[in-house]
């Protein structure tokens, strides 16, 4: 009873750390402004139209529920972070769409079984601590022959060799927790949602940025907007010397990646299925 107590404790603490970390900065700002054409890939991929009841799982400020509500479906966004709903109502009325938004842990949701039509996340349930119990909620909520669908940086590509940049620097994870980009492995994927779904498909594509000139143009961005990236740098606030050593790396990282004119190309894999029946 006393370990059940304590690894619920611990497991709030967590998740209020996750809520307060994307609460930093200005996620919406990445959403809108360097990534704002993932949410319809992955809207277009589910096949979502009108009567659809369609949930956005950890949908930030809306980046897929907005094109979703705008395709006819009846949406609910939800998220860790009721903070990002702000700028997103603004977002959703600006486009006239209509969409619900509701706080919610995307590892333990108030939802019914079989509730969603269509269950999406954007670049959003990977930053789920504990991968098994967020894909077995998807599985949950979906009624049989929904949609899945998921889009989440690779390991390999730019985002995930962020996440690898900033690890030597950040603190330890808590026990149990998994490293976000591992739901770009195809594998990883298929090994979560085992026989519950039918029909996965899941390919690679590539989002061409272009908004940021230099190396330091990315890193002074993300330091100043990516709640992931402000963490990091908080924690090492009290020494100097490897904040300029993290400085370096992460403007050499995007300058490895530029493609020419500070164009770089951040690899995505783009997972649907079915929900088995």
């Amino acid at each position: 009873m006393t370990q059940s107590r304590s690894a619920l404790d611990a497991d709030r603490d967590l998740k209020a750390k996750h809520r307060a970390m994307w609460a930093l900065g200005d996620y919406p700002a990445v959403a809108s402004g360097v990534i704002p054409s993932l949410g319809q890939i992955l809207v277009s991929a589910c096949r979502v139209g009108p009567g659809d009841r369609v949930l956005d799982v950890a949908a930030g400020s809306g980046n897929a529920a907005i094109p979703a509500a705008l395709a006819g479906a009846t949406v609910v966004a939800t998220d860790l972070t009721p903070e990002l709903f702000d700028i997103g109502r603004r977002d959703a009325e600006d486009a006239g769409a209509t969409v619900t938004w509701e706080e919610a842990d995307a590892e333990a949701m108030p939802f019914g079984d079989a509730s969603a039509d269509v269950t999406l996340s954007c670049v959003g349930v990977m930053f789920a601590p504990h991968h098994q119990v967020a894909a077995d909620e998807l599985v949950r909520v979906t009624r049989p022959g929904g949609r899945i669908g998921l889009l989440s940086w690779t390991p390999a590509g730019f985002i995930g060799r962020m996440f690898a940049t900033m690890k030597p620097y950040a603190p330890a994870p808590p026990p149990g927790a998994q490293p976000p980009p591992l739901w770009g492995d195809e594998d990883h994927v298929r090994t979560l949602l085992g026989d519950r779904v039918t029909d996965l498909t899941a390919s690679t594509g590539s989002l061409r940025v272009d908004r940021f000139p230099t190396g330091e143009a990315f890193r002074d961005f993300f330091k100043t907007n990516y709640g992931p990236t402000i963490a990091v740098y908080r924690a090492l606030a009290g020494d100097p010397e490897r904040v300029a050593a993290l400085d370096g790396e992460l403007a050499e990282l995007a300058r490895r990646h530029d493609l020419g004119g500070g164009a770089m190309d951040w690899d995505y894999l783009l997972v649907t299925a079915s929900r088995a029946g």
